[in-house]
């Protein structure tokens, strides 16, 4: 197996590297690259920049707008823009709905849906989880009763990501309670302005606006915005979190924040000397290197796979277990790198111009808060519990 890239895709590399230095803003750039909070225009400025370069989707088919790059060079994308520092485009329409429409939706859904997410005039956010439904998601109870020609959804959606900038939601409901759980599922595509919604935030532990619950109460969505047939909603679903669990190995993110962490033990000390120098703290720095550079050839494996099956099979189980332990254990060490100087978490330090008294160097505000933000990898997309049952039945036949 020869893994150096060709020359063909080392200029492709070259070509995408020149592209991000000249047209990534500064200020996004500093921002990723420092830790700092990143806001809805941070991430849509990006997103337009991409679009009108013919980027935005480099994994759709042409004739849906898309680039139809390979797997090589999506990972060769993906690679140099968390290089560079630039924002990751939130996957809720890119990577998730827009495949989900583009491989079961009808014709009118493709023609009005994916332009606007092309074009970044429509925000997408999910809504799977419940209070009761997390893991065991098939025991969703918002239901969806058809009346006429519309739905009406009552119930609740929890762990919402960045729904409060969302101009749509596409949601599982229950449209049927006979047969298996899940066989009683539905795919539906929610205006967020519908009335009868209500974003509520769920502060996390970093003290940050990211997740919220979503309220239904009595919500009329037109049946037209059921995505394939009435209760097989699950079978869309399963091929949206394959795709989930493969964008969150994440391995351009975590290249970068190992670079990062290799800086920052250049410049702290340990009994004198530069941290990268103590021994046992370099294992460390090696052991995560290794995993990381086995999770990317795996990735590479994988995702090639999968762009010859369109489906993406239990091995994303694997990109999305060790990809969230490697992104765990990075901002752990980044944690340890600069000690107790880590401990003082300075919120206000996240925006982007603060000008008040750091505790240690620039570089240590926002590691508190990062490291407490990753807890949640492992969990989001079905926790690596949940994966590690599909390996054993999928894989291993257990």
């Amino acid at each position: 197996m020869d893994l150096n890239f060709t020359k063909e895709e080392q200029a492709f590399r070259t070509r995408v590297r020149q592209f991000i230095d000249n047209s990534l803003p500064p200020d996004i750039r500093n921002k990723v690259l420092n830790g700092k909070r990143l806001v809805k225009d941070d991430f849509l400025r990006w997103h337009k920049i991409l679009y009108g370069q013919g980027w935005i989707t480099p994994g759709w088919p042409v004739e849906f707008g898309g680039a139809s790059w390979n797997a090589v060079q999506q990972h060769i994308f993906d690679e140099e823009c968390g290089d560079a520092g630039a924002p990751t485009i939130p996957p809720f329409g890119i990577r998730m709905v827009g495949p989900v429409i583009m491989d079961f939706g009808n014709p009118a859904q493709q023609k009005y849906f994916l332009p606007k997410i092309l074009s970044g005039e429509h925000w997408w956010c999910q809504g799977y989880s419940e209070p009761g439904a997390g893991s065991d998601l098939a025991s969703l109870t918002t239901r969806a009763e058809r009346q006429g020609d519309c739905y009406i959804v009552n119930g609740q959606k929890s762990w919402n990501t960045l729904g409060q900038y969302a101009d749509w939601i596409f949601c599982l409901v229950r449209t049927s309670k006979e047969g298996r759980p899940q066989e009683g599922i539905s795919f539906l595509l929610i205006d967020m302005k519908s009335p009868g919604i209500t974003v509520r935030p769920t502060i996390m532990l970093d003290g940050e606006h990211e997740i919220n619950e979503i309220w239904f109460e009595n919500v009329k969505v037109p049946v037209e915005n059921l995505v394939g047939q009435e209760n097989k909603g699950w079978t869309y679903a399963k091929f949206l979190l394959g795709l989930e669990r493969t964008g969150i190995a994440a391995v351009g993110r975590s290249k970068r924040e190992l670079k990062r962490l290799k800086e920052i033990a250049r410049r702290e000390l340990s009994n004198g000397r530069p941290l990268i120098e103590d021994q046992r703290f370099r294992d460390k720095i090696a052991q995560v290197e290794l995993e990381l550079m086995a999770l990317e050839i795996t990735t590479l494996r994988v995702i090639s796979a999968d762009h010859e099956r369109r489906t993406p099979g239990p091995e994303a189980s694997i990109l999305k277990i060790k990809g969230s332990e490697i992104q765990q254990v990075l901002a752990e060490l980044l944690m340890q790198a600069v000690g107790h100087y880590a401990l003082p978490y300075l919120h206000e330090a996240l925006d982007a111009g603060w000008q008040g008294v750091p505790v240690g160097a620039d570089y240590c505000a926002p590691l508190a808060g990062h490291y407490l933000n990753m807890r949640k990898t492992t969990i989001y997309g079905g926790s690596n519990e949940i994966q590690k049952n599909i390996i054993s039945k999928m894989i291993l036949g257990l």
